[in-house]
């Protein structure tokens, strides 16, 4: 597997800079996760925050934007390239710790950088 950016979205996605994406539905590799309930384009940390629901309690889980395969505005839907096994791991997202700790986000890339499958 190349080295790729966790953090950027991958130009074959579809992603439109501006594109609003809460609400979306978010698809792992083997089933529906939940919706998009915040979601970032800073250069270099872009990222969607799932609301899974009831899938695994209410957890709200970050995924980086280049764990996105496709997004698909016309089903309002985001696809990505791990399990919901693999999603249901990935630490929590905290908002406090977002936005006061400038290296939270190195877990998630730590997590997510690995190679998967």
């Amino acid at each position: 597997m190349s080295e790729f950016d966790i953090w950027g979205y991958r130009p074959t996605t579809g992603y439109q800079q501006g594109t609003d994406l809460i609400g979306y539905k978010v698809e792992a590799t083997d089933g529906s996760i939940g919706k998009i309930s915040k979601h970032s384009e800073e250069v270099g940390a872009s990222y969607l925050v799932v609301d899974t629901g009831v899938w695994i309690f209410g957890k709200h889980v970050l995924l980086p934007a280049g764990t996105i395969t496709l997004i698909d505005a016309v089903q309002e839907t985001v696809y990505v390239d791990r399990t919901k096994e693999q999603i249901k791991d990935a630490p929590e997202f905290d908002e406090a710790q977002h936005t006061s700790e400038p290296t939270y986000l190195e877990q998630f890339g730590r997590y997510y950088n690995m190679p998967h499958m």
